[in-house]
């Protein structure tokens, strides 16, 4: 496996400070002003704003710094994303369909207190809440890029350490082949769960090689801070290699298997999303093909950018493919 060390990186080349600062600075406005706007009047403020600023749930934990050192496994050489687009172009279905529809409407979204329940072929059940996770290892900074299966790319600079230190703790038996993910669900605080047709709660699952590589991320934070709510908060996965659905957000349980477990895009339309979904520019989406992806936030010129198998990362993935054949095995 070849691990590429990070070279120094000014902060201010890292960080986009504009949009970031505005976001941080705009959070605090929120939590720390709601009961001065609501004494003062609110008139100007409009039903929708007024209902965000007076709900103490939204992003009650976007400004707590997380404490990180620096990661081997970062990937270098990428402009980063601004913390704006990260943001605000997202897919989180439970909360919309719209990429800005999350952030209007994922402030609803509870999290703490939050526990991640760990069942199926393990030695014992187990229940870890969030700040147990959070101090089980070092958290890191690892860059990585972020390729969703609709042809768009972010490269995001995420918070988190390996998922494997975790499985360990978990104590799995050898018959465990498989970890599946489950996410929150709760059709009263999720705003589309009742106008679709996918079967809540989202799942979706990993062999137990592909989660015990060292890239696949156990993720709290981006940009330094734990995560917004509308990116997957307070706990998801990164699996950088793998198009963007297979990180499932906002976990509550993780459980093993000796078989393939059920995914949510897999079971829904399995033509279009395989349970593999490694990123591939040779096996192309029914509807789009998957050779090039669009960067968000680039210039539009610098936009269209080559997709790279395993979005880059063979290096470090490709071997557990070996044999596989990649076009069926999509």
């Amino acid at each position: 496996m070849l691990i590429k060390e990070p070279a120094d990186i000014a902060s201010s080349e890292i960080t986009p400070r504009s949009g970031y600062e505005w976001y941080m600075s705009r959070r605090k406005f929120l939590r720390n002003g709601a009961a001065g706007a609501a004494a003062a009047g609110v008139a100007a403020v409009g039903a929708e704003r007024l209902a965000e600023v007076l709900d103490p749930r939204i992003s009650a934990l976007a400004d707590t710094k997380l404490q990180t050192v620096k990661s081997p496994l970062s990937t270098t050489g990428e402009t980063l994303t601004s913390l704006e687009d990260i943001t605000h172009y997202n897919n989180f279905y439970e909360f919309g369909v719209g990429k800005d529809e999350p952030a209007k409407n994922a402030g609803s979204l509870p999290t703490r207190p939050w526990t991640v329940k760990i069942t199926g072929k393990v030695k014992a059940p187990k229940t870890f809440d969030i700040d147990t996770l959070l101090k089980l290892r070092p958290l890191e900074d690892r860059v990585y890029r972020h390729r969703c299966v609709e042809a768009w790319s972010m490269v995001i600079p995420w918070v988190g350490y390996s998922l494997s230190e975790l499985i360990k703790q978990c104590d799995p038996l050898p018959s465990a082949k498989y970890v599946q993910f489950l996410s929150y669900f709760n059709g009263k605080v999720e705003k589309w769960a009742s106008q679709s047709n996918i079967n809540w709660p989202y799942s979706e699952g990993l062999r137990m090689d592909e989660a015990m590589n060292p890239l696949t991320l156990l993720t709290f934070g981006l940009y330094g801070d734990v995560l917004p709510n509308q990116d997957g908060a307070p706990v998801r996965i990164a699996v950088p290699w793998k198009y963007g659905f297979k990180s499932a957000k906002s976990i509550v349980e993780i459980r093993f298997t000796d078989k393939q477990p059920p995914t949510t895009w897999n079971d829904l339309s399995p033509d279009e999303y395989g349970f593999y979904s490694n990123v591939n520019p040779e096996v192309d989406h029914p509807r789009w093909s998957q050779k090039t992806e669009r960067r968000i936030g680039l210039p539009f010129y610098a936009q269209r950018k080559a997709t790279l198998i395993f979005n880059g990362y063979a290096d470090q993935v490709a071997s557990m493919y070996t044999g596989m054949n990649l076009k069926r095995d999509y």
